[in-house]
């Protein structure tokens, strides 16, 4: 009975431990995650900008728009390969 005791505490804490890894490994993905849509942002805005100046407002908006359509393909197909 003792044993199953210590086996039971011996596994509680590997699984607190995992949990706690676990956890911090999401919270650091998920401050990556908003710095990188922070800074696809603000490279769409820069792009916008410089075709704004050279072509036009409309053109810009198509031309970031056809960038930010891109990207999330591009993005969800890396997804999708290391779902695999």
């Amino acid at each position: 009975m003792l044993a199953v005791a210590d086996l039971a505490e011996a596994e509680g804490r590997a699984l607190r431990a995992a949990a706690l890894r676990t956890g911090g490994a999401l919270a650091l993905l998920a401050a990556a995650a908003v710095l990188l849509a922070g800074g696809l942002l603000l490279w769409l805005l820069a792009l916008y900008r410089l075709a704004a100046a050279a072509w036009g407002p409309v053109a810009a908006a198509g031309l970031a728009g056809l960038a930010a359509v891109a990207g999330a393909g591009v993005l969800a197909w890396i997804g999708m390969r290391l779902a695999r």
